[in-house]
């Protein structure tokens, strides 16, 4: 077990019908709100005039910034930082998944800090302070509800960069299941791979404390069994309320326990298949960890084995890699670069691209000499 320091200071809201406090918990924070959100979906299912209501009833001046897309660009956060401080705005109100949260989060940072928000995520410039951060979560999968971590695009420089901080935490955070309802299948599939590779990358970061990794097996195991019925069943609240809670806890520090840090290794990978293509960030992942598991398979091979037995009744390191993979495919997630239409030369362009940005792991790392098994093993 490594030394560890154990910090979440986010309030959590969770359960049906919380948002109705939603605007008892702005006025604690001041009443000129920057509201940020995504596309047309919060306000199709009426989500947008739910959290908006409680903004205005609570006495709150709204100003608003919308239409946030998946993989966020840092182009919008630019934009909604910039109207931020012409607004000398006192909090922000995101309503929407993880890449809304995250603009959300980088937005507060620049405001609070007058710093670009690339030069933050890109540790390029220091900051002593933040915007306080509300959270209306749409999707349940990132866990950036309630964590310190946050990812922004930047197609000028060809990069997707994850970063955390403690300033980055959210103060509040509101996760009613039932505005999951609406979540189409793919993105529901997504969502729930999502979750399990934080847990796996939890488990294969540095540190090995046995209680830890029993509880990790356990978001994994409750996420497959709910996360099977709810693709069948996609308007169950007690289901979507079992995987809004996995995917919480599989990023909130609990599975870091006793450990120096995750790896990231699989995510690094799958951010630039979003970057380059586009491609919803839960997808990326389910092509990239079994790839990176047959990468490590003769590096790891006890830790892979205990993963397969724990999740799989696996008894083979190549039974538990496939075991995994046949779970993604059973959440009809794709699990090959040709899943998600890619070719010979797109496989070349993400080669040139994880040789560019020199794509590795925190605690396993990896190199050029590996970038060409990997897309292999992707195709």
């Amino acid at each position: 077990m490594e030394n560890f320091v154990a910090y979440n200071p986010v309030k959590l809201h969770f359960g049906k019908d919380v948002v109705n406090n939603l605007g008892e918990s702005v006025s604690a924070y001041g009443k000129k709100v920057l509201f940020i959100y995504g596309k047309g979906s919060v306000k199709r299912y009426g989500y947008y005039d739910k959290v908006k209501s409680q903004m205005i009833n609570a006495g709150a001046e709204v100003f608003e910034y919308g239409g946030i897309k998946p993989n966020p660009l840092v182009d919008d956060a630019r934009k909604a930082m910039g109207l931020g401080l012409k607004n000398k705005v006192d909090l922000i109100v995101a309503l929407g998944g993880g890449s809304v949260i995250d603009t959300a989060k980088m937005v507060g940072l620049g405001i609070a800090n007058n710093v670009d928000p690339w030069l933050i995520i890109t540790s390029q410039q220091p900051i002593s302070k933040k915007t306080p951060l509300i959270n209306v979560l749409t999707l349940a999968a990132t866990g950036t509800e309630m964590n310190a971590a946050a990812v922004l695009q930047n197609h000028e420089t060809g990069q997707k960069v994850g970063w955390g901080h403690p300033l980055n935490f959210p103060a509040e955070s509101f996760l009613d299941p039932s505005y999951t309802l609406t979540v189409p299948k793919n993105y529901t599939s997504y969502g729930i791979v999502d979750l399990i590779a934080h847990a796996l990358e939890a488990y294969f970061g540095k540190g090995e404390p046995t209680v830890i990794d029993d509880m990790t097996f356990a978001i994994i195991r409750d996420a497959l069994n709910h996360g099977h019925q709810l693709l069948d069943n996609l308007h169950d609240y007690s289901l979507r309320e079992s995987i809004m809670l996995d995917a919480t806890l599989a990023l909130n520090g609990i599975t870091m326990y006793g450990k120096q840090s995750g790896d990231w290794g699989a995510h690094s990978m799958g951010h630039e298949i979003s970057l380059l293509f586009d491609t919803a960030h839960g997808a990326t992942l389910s092509i990239a960890y079994p790839a990176w598991l047959k990468l490590q398979s003769n590096r790891i091979p006890e830790r892979i084995l205990k993963m397969g037995k724990a999740l799989f009744d696996a008894e083979t390191v190549d039974d538990s890699i496939s075991q995994l993979e046949k779970v993604f495919k059973k959440l009809l997630s794709p699990t090959s670069l040709t899943d998600i239409g890619l070719n010979d030369d797109d496989a070349a362009r993400l080669l040139a691209q994880y040789n560019k940005n020199k794509v590795s792991g925190m605690f396993h790392s990896m190199d050029s000499s590996d970038y060409e098994k990997l897309i292999g093993f992707m195709r």
